[in-house]
Parts: C-alpha cells; structure tokens; sequence
C-alpha cells in the first residue's frame, strides 16, 4: 500500500507500523527532505529517489538512519551488509559477521610475564 501526501504528523510518518505501507511526503528542497526523515525517533531505513549522487550522497550523510537507499525502496537487504537502524530502531546490526559481534564482548588482556 502506498499513501500519497503523508502529512509528518500522521501515524505512518511518525510510528514503526511493522505493515507493507509506504508513506510519501514530498519535500520541495533536499533541507527539507533531511529534515522530514530526521524527524523520528526511529532510524531502520530511508530512501531517496534523485538523478543527482551529489545529493544522494548529502542525503546518506546527514539523514539519521541505519540503511540508505538511493533509487531503490527500502526493501532490500543482503546479509553480507550490517543491516540495523539507529535512533530507537533495532539493537546492533544484522548479518552473519555483524551477529557474532553484536554477540560478542571484546576484553584487551596485557600481560607483563617476567623471565
């Protein structure tokens, strides 16, 4: 389902809904574009669909989320990629590799053994 015109005050725009909807706000300039998806608590996924890296790339820098997506929904994951949000979205990555440590607690142990 996608809605069209979510308003950012709407439950779509501002909630994890965990349902296959897709709500799109429009945003006349990419500040504001930043400034919308930053606007959560929440930080799994966003997309931006533009015909410009310079802006793709300004969107993947300043925009609070754990995965970014250019020209593609937020659908799609690989499990070689650390996959997981940031903000109050996810705890760690996913992932094989990112798993075990997510699992894993690192201790550095010097030793000064005398001879």
């Amino acid at each position: 389902t996608v809605l069209a015109d979510v308003d950012r005050g709407m439950r779509i725009s501002c909630d994890e809904l965990f349902l296959l909807a897709l709500g799109v706000t429009p945003a006349q300039t990419i500040d504001e574009a930043i400034e919308i998806a930053n606007a959560t608590n929440y930080g799994l996924s966003a997309a931006i669909f533009t015909e410009s890296l310079e802006t793709a790339m300004r969107f993947a820098r300043e925009v609070e989320s754990g995965n970014i997506h250019v020209n593609w929904g937020c659908q799609w994951r690989a499990d070689l990629m650390p996959y997981g949000g940031l903000k109050d979205s996810g705890f760690g990555k996913e992932g094989p590799k990112y798993a075990v440590e997510e699992m894993s607690e690192y201790k550095m142990v010097v030793l000064h053994l005398r001879g």
